[in-house]
């Protein structure tokens, strides 16, 4: 059977690389064995949920090069989520509770101090019709549990291997809001039985929810899906990255020059048993994808990683594929340029710095007047090629006694106005007699 898979984003916010990874495993499972990406808009909470966001994620996930297969939004699902509350109640496992949050919160405390998990009391399932009726005197609404078994639920995690919660330890979950809105959990599971979602990836930060969701699966007379909790993100040092997403975006990535293959490879290889090295397509990533390479350590996510895959990526990329980028940034050269270029640059932005030192004007910086003045009297006639340079050199070793760096250091100031940076020998035949003469003689061209 071919997987189902579905990224569920809400859209409150810009996708920060947590997210994306999440998606990108997700992709590339369904890739691999020909299965199905759904994209599942989790927009339940009107009030936090904007269109801007979902176009942005939608944008983001475009610019991935990701597949979506289909597309959902909750708010569109709200009648399915009422008929699986319904269904709830009547078995009984779905009861209304009337405590405030300062009353939840006093109760945590308690427990807490006598050495107890703060765990709900179930004390809203013996109310009587008198007291609910009390409470809803005084204007308090109700919210909704789901009433776990207290048993032992198992599974076989594809990443954890054997996985086991104990739903006796935990609170039963809140369902439904005194507002009637819906929490995360049962439209979850209403989405992923209707859709027919065969497999779950996210983070291991889910893992005790699934005890209490596999329930809810079993409770609406639907099969849970397998499961797959990924080791959750976290910085070149160690340290959680919760607190730095907000500067993690991939629309940030994406403005800086970051290349999208070299963020999905790095999101791809993190943490797992494969060496980082950038790929080229999302299909040589599905290809390498197995949930038996995932570690149980955290991923490490290393920015200084990111700028080395994406510089190794340009280094690869052939002229045609930037050509219209290339334009875009007023650079030109064409595919000779190109090919000096790349070997210099960490992202496409950084090649306009070098066009401009090919189209000018500089400040030369000429150390030595006497020596450059030479030089520019050896400046040859065009047209220039590969062996240009070498010619020229030689010719200003053998008039000036200079060599080494004292020959090539001065050179390099003076046409470049900079003290390192491509091969000379294609820049040079870029840069051409014209401009290398006035270079050489101290004027700005």
């Amino acid at each position: 059977m071919s997987p189902i898979v579905r990224f569920a984003p809400s859209p409150t916010g810009r996708l920060h690389v947590g997210n994306v990874r999440t998606a990108l495993m997700n992709q590339l499972f369904a890739r691999r064995h020909g299965g199905t990406f759904i994209l599942r808009v989790d927009d339940t909470d009107l009030e936090r949920s904007k269109a801007e966001y979902e176009i942005a994620i939608e944008t983001d996930l475009a610019w991935l090069g990701f597949t979506i297969d289909n597309k959902h939004k909750q708010s569109d699902r709200f009648d399915l989520y009422e008929a699986a509350a319904a269904r709830l109640r009547e078995q009984g496992l779905l009861y209304a509770c009337y405590e405030t949050e300062d009353e939840l919160d006093r109760k945590r405390k308690i427990q807490r101090a006598q050495g107890q998990p703060p765990v709900y009391d179930r004390a809203s399932l013996k109310l009587t019709d008198e007291q609910r009726e009390a409470y809803e005197a005084e204007g308090r609404k109700p919210y909704w549990r789901f009433k776990l078994s207290h048993e032992r639920v198992e599974w076989d995690d594809l990443v954890r291997g054997a996985s086991q919660v104990d739903t006796a330890s935990v609170s039963d979950p809140i369902l439904i809001r005194a507002d009637g809105s819906f929490l995360y959990t049962l439209p979850s599971c209403v989405d992923d039985a209707e859709m027919g979602i065969t497999h779950v990836v996210r983070g291991e930060d889910h893992v005790t929810n699934s005890g209490a969701q596999i329930e809810v699966f079993r409770a609406l007379g639907a099969e849970p899906p397998a499961f797959a909790h990924t080791p959750l993100l976290v910085g070149a040092d160690g340290d959680k990255l919760s607190k730095r997403l907000g500067s993690l975006a991939v629309a940030d990535f994406r403005e800086a020059g970051i290349e999208p293959m070299a963020l999905s490879s790095l999101l791809a290889k993190i943490g797992t048993s494969d060496a980082i090295e950038v790929r080229t397509e999302l299909e040589t990533l599905a290809d390498e994808f197995d949930f038996a390479k995932i570690g149980r350590a955290p991923a490490r996510f290393d920015e200084a990683e990111l700028s080395r895959l994406n510089a190794q990526l340009l280094r690869e990329t052939d002229f045609d594929a930037v050509a219209e980028r290339l334009g875009a940034l007023n650079v030109g050269g064409g595919a000779a340029f190109w090919k000096m270029a790349r070997e210099n640059i960490t992202t496409l932005d950084d090649a306009a710095k070098w066009w401009r030192i090919v189209e000018g004007p500089i400040e030369p910086q000429i150390e030595d007047e006497s020596f450059a003045g030479a030089a520019a009297e050896l400046v040859p006639d065009g047209p220039y090629d590969a062996g240009t340079w070498g010619a020229f050199t030689a010719a200003v070793k053998e008039k000036t006694g200079a060599k080494g760096k004292a020959l090539f250091a001065p050179l390099r100031l003076a046409l470049t106005g900079a003290s390192r940076g491509p091969e000379m020998a294609p820049l040079f035949a870029l840069i051409g007699p014209e401009k290398a003469r006035a270079r050489l003689k101290g004027e700005a061209a």
